[in-house]
């Protein structure tokens, strides 16, 4: 089930809120739990059984680890943070890695080993990586374990979150999960962040992501319509996934819950330092956290960092998918920031802000262009033609999808840009925000918004969502 679907939106969604908040408040998470589990089962029936597994394990290392704590037995406390870690990336590494593996040994080996052809459990790496957060933070002592093994199935389950991130760390919505009220103001603002996601989602990333399918399937095309395609996979990636995220922390606050933001406008960034920053907030925030730091962060000299950020890289671009080009991908982006770490960011500080956003962006499409090819010869092709190895540079069907996509892509970069120092800086329109004459007219907008969407979800098939392979 998928956010920008009719079943979740004109029957899942109302029947459960409606529950919800007709429930008394003790059992409003056992009411979130349940709905959580058949939003997931919804899709993966027989993979509900692997969450539960891993809500039983994670409760259960948690209060172990904090009472071998308190008993003062730090090794007893170290093993089973250790089992939990193993347990949950073997979990992960089967399920994800192992026909990747196989496919590899067969090649370098010719062993004709067969494909175990297992399908991946959506979601399994956020709410892996959100587990993990958990029994770390308990062994540091971060947070205590939690008591209730209800509240905590809660965490791991929530649907608003739970098959496309933002990754939620326990002790970020710990509080929240025992101790939270409805406030008219926070549902005002989840239902608002709601409709900007679906619109994101529905209106733009689904009509872009249209033109680079169109583009990518074609058989012969020129290096302008290789740059307009992978343009179009950047802005379809951006939309789709922070579209997702901002439904995601939309539906959390109407709950009561207060996720942490995701993406704050990457495309206006003028480094890849500054870039990863903004892009995939939690996944970068979870590794600097908890590999990163734990590695020697940037304490021990730069050859020390260097490494670490490489090995940060390689992981995050593991992390994404079992296929060498999301390696390829991850070295790409460690090797860029190692490059800016040495020397490059202090040059760039010397040049004018448009000549570094030009630069940021330019490297940004290339790594989605990685990030987009799983087939390391359409990979190598489509940048050959992209880099103009194709002998054509503009043709027709360059002309044609480019008139054709003119005005959605100057909507999307006007998207993309971050209007909130502008508003800052205007009086005037920051007292209007705060009138009910604005609340209206909001009010205005999200029904225009929906009926937009509502209207492109009836006459287009084309509706997917990135980042549910992850």
């Amino acid at each position: 089930m998928v956010f920008s679907s009719f079943v979740f939106l004109l029957v899942f969604f109302l029947v459960v809120m409606a529950i919800y908040f007709l429930v008394p408040g003790k059992i409003r998470n056992l009411v979130l739990m349940l709905a959580s589990l058949l939003f997931y089962a919804w899709g993966e029936p027989i993979y509900v059984c692997i969450m539960l597994f891993s809500t039983v394990f994670d409760y259960t290392n948690g209060r172990l680890i904090e009472k071998f704590k308190n008993e003062n037995r730090p090794v007893a406390a170290k093993v089973t943070l250790i089992i939990d870690m193993i347990g949950n990336l073997g979990i992960l590494g089967f399920f994800k890695y192992a026909d990747f593996v196989i496919e590899n040994v067969n090649a370098i080996t010719g062993a004709g080993v067969e494909l175990l052809q297992i399908a991946l459990p959506i979601g399994i790496s956020f709410y892996t990586f959100q587990t993990m957060s958990y029994t770390i933070d308990v062994y540091r002592g971060v947070v205590p374990a939690a008591r209730n093994i209800l509240d905590f199935g809660t965490y791991v389950t929530l649907f608003p979150q739970l098959i496309a991130g933002p990754i939620v760390q326990y002790k970020t919505v710990a509080e929240e999960l025992t101790n939270r009220k409805f406030n008219i103001d926070d549902f005002s603002e989840g239902a608002w962040r709601f409709v900007i996601g679906m619109a994101k989602k529905v209106i733009l990333a689904n009509q872009i992501g249209a033109l680079f399918t169109t583009i990518s399937g074609m058989s012969e095309i020129s290096t302008a319509t290789a740059w307009l395609g992978a343009i179009a996979y950047s802005f379809q990636i951006y939309f789709d996934f922070s579209g997702y995220s901002d439904m995601a922390i939309g539906l959390g606050r109407m709950f009561g819950f207060h996720f942490l933001e995701n993406f704050d406008h990457p495309y206006i960034s003028s480094s890849i330092t500054e870039f990863w920053r903004r892009w995939h907030i939690s996944l970068s925030s979870w590794f600097r956290e908890y590999v990163y730091i734990p590695l020697g962060g940037n304490r021990k000299g730069l050859k020390r960092q260097l490494v670490n950020i490489a090995i940060v890289w390689m992981l995050t671009g593991l992390w994404h998918g079992a296929s060498w080009n999301f390696v390829l991908w991850g070295v790409y982006y460690g090797l860029l920031l190692m490059i800016e770490k040495i020397f490059l960011l202090k040059w760039l500080e010397n040049i004018p802000r448009v000549f570094r956003h030009v630069y940021c962006l330019f490297l940004v499409i290339i790594g989605w262009t990685i990030f987009a090819q799983t087939d390391f010869t359409v990979l190598g092709e489509y940048l050959q033609t992209m880099f103009g190895a194709g002998g054509v540079l503009v043709d027709s069907t360059f002309l044609y999808h480019l008139s054709c996509n003119a005005v959605l892509l100057v909507v999307l970069c006007l998207c993309s840009v971050d209007y909130k120092p502008l508003i800052a800086k205007s009086e005037k329109l920051s007292t209007f925000m705060k009138t009910q004459a604005f609340d209206v007219v909001r009010s205005v907008i999200m029904v225009v918004l929906m009926a937009i969407c509502f209207a492109f979800l009836v006459g287009d098939s084309y509706n997917p969502f990135l980042y549910f392979r992850f």
